[in-house]
């Protein structure tokens, strides 16, 4: 899968011109890689599934549960596999992860319910660690910034696009909610073998990107447990921050055709894209402009303002929304771009700047895993506490009381943890070099 040519001709990219060329092959490489992902894991979503249940409770919630579980069980797997695993078997690995990911779908589709809602656990554990694969091959970079924004962006695009083609599967080819999964996920298979042997290409950072954001290594065990002592209470701040985004995210993306029928456009099957599309290119260009911000240190101040001002936007739209004062779809943009906001920077460059601002030497894989790990468990939570503790709310007034919750609870915890990552560096001390192990840190 590695063609030496095109990696030395990706290598010897210099100056303003190289910069972008190489951008646009990384971003379009790492983008369709991890949207032909997603097309392995959320068709299904599209689906209502209204007519089962099982011991009362709505069948779409265990079948969501059930991938949900899985995959939180795979972000956990995913500390230890992800911030350990070397370049060479990163390729074969995604390749691998998404193939059961497939079979599972097969097994979903000939399997009788309820004896099916297994097989969507077994969908969800391999996926949980493409991502961290995917983002190795990006971070540590003097682009970082870029290029995490052009894969991050293809959750927001590819989570709706899915569900367009789930939906066009389902109407216009006669597929059951069953087998749709498996068949949409049929259509990406052969487009996901060639974006993951065009990723396979790209070099490593170069001298330049290790002198500016600092060099990236796997982590063993004790250095992993090293970085969280250090930083344990804004890192305990961050992860309650991002389970807030996270299980909301969850929610508004497992249930958007809930959420859409409530409001009116239930046989509108474009309007996932027609709303995500906007969102992937907001976020993609203020990601893109916050590259030009040099200081690691002043970055890491910027994006928590960043992600609180996203945590704000949530409920600031949603307020507007019930004053009737903008429509369905402007709203669910509106929410969609505060919640992305706030959950891009955790997926691809909050934690790579903060490793570059403490120059530390480590790999942003292991901090976005232990985030994710906790963010999924909370997503779980949610799902229960709504249909156990809450039942009786719609799916809409659900979605607008966790909008406002999120708002306040988010923006806090995110001016809390920029105000002790602040006074964190204002006492760390690493002279004059560039990178520094655990061992040699003194805090």
């Amino acid at each position: 899968m590695y063609h030496p040519k095109i990696t030395n001709w990706l290598s010897r990219t210099h100056g303003p011109l190289g910069d972008w060329v190489f951008s646009l092959y990384a971003i379009i490489a790492a983008f369709c890689t991890y949207s032909c992902m997603y097309a392995f894991r959320k068709p299904f979503a599209v689906a209502t599934f209204s007519e089962l249940s099982l011991w009362g409770v709505d069948y779409k919630i265990w079948l969501i549960t059930s991938q949900v579980l899985g995959y939180t069980l795979s972000k956990f797997l995913g500390i230890k596999i992800v911030s350990e695993m070397g370049g060479k078997r990163r390729a074969i690995s995604i390749v691998i992860l998404i193939g059961i990911a497939g079979v599972a779908l097969f097994l979903f589709a000939i399997v009788p319910p309820p004896y099916n809602i297994l097989f969507l656990f077994f969908n969800g554990l391999p996926l949980g660690m493409v991502w961290g694969l995917v983002f190795s091959y990006l971070e540590g970079r003097k682009l970082t910034e870029i290029l995490g924004a052009g894969l991050s962006v293809s959750f927001i695009f590819s989570s709706g696009f899915v569900k367009t083609i789930g939906a066009w599967v389902m109407l216009d080819w006669g597929v059951s909610n069953f087998w749709m999964p498996f068949v949409t996920g049929g259509l990406f298979a052969l487009p996901l073998l060639f974006f993951v042997w065009m990723l396979n290409q790209l070099p490593p950072p170069s001298e330049e990107d290790e002198r500016l954001r600092t060099r990236r290594k796997p982590m063993n065990k004790a250095e992993r447990w090293e970085f969280l002592r250090l930083f344990a209470p804004g890192l305990i701040l961050l992860v309650i921050a991002y389970t807030f985004l996270t299980a909301f995210r969850d929610f508004r993306d497992n249930f958007a055709r809930e959420i859409w029928i409530s409001l009116g456009y239930g046989e509108d099957v474009a309007i996932y894209t027609e709303t995500e599309v906007p969102i992937a290119l907001a976020v993609l260009l203020i990601m893109g402009l916050l590259m030009f911000i040099k200081s690691n240190r002043k970055a890491l101040n910027t994006y928590h303002l960043l992600i609180a001002f996203g945590f704000f936007l949530v409920g600031a739209s949603t307020f507007a929304f019930e004053q009737a004062w903008i429509s369905p779809p402007v709203w669910m943009t509106l929410v969609g771009l505060g919640l992305y906001l706030g959950y891009v920077p955790f997926n691809s460059i909050l934690f790579d700047r903060l490793l570059a601002a403490f120059k530390y030497v480590g790999t942003a894989g292991f901090l976005i895993y232990v985030a994710d790990s906790v963010g999924y468990l909370g997503s779980v939570g949610v799902l229960f506490y709504k249909n156990f503790g809450h039942a009786e709310l719609s799916w809409l007034r659900f979605f607008i009381v966790s909008a406002y919750t999120m708002t306040f609870v988010g923006s806090a915890l995110m001016i809390l943890s920029m105000i002790y990552f602040r006074h964190r560096l204002h006492f760390w001390k690493v002279g004059e070099v560039t990178e520094v192990s655990p061992q040699e840190i003194t805090a």
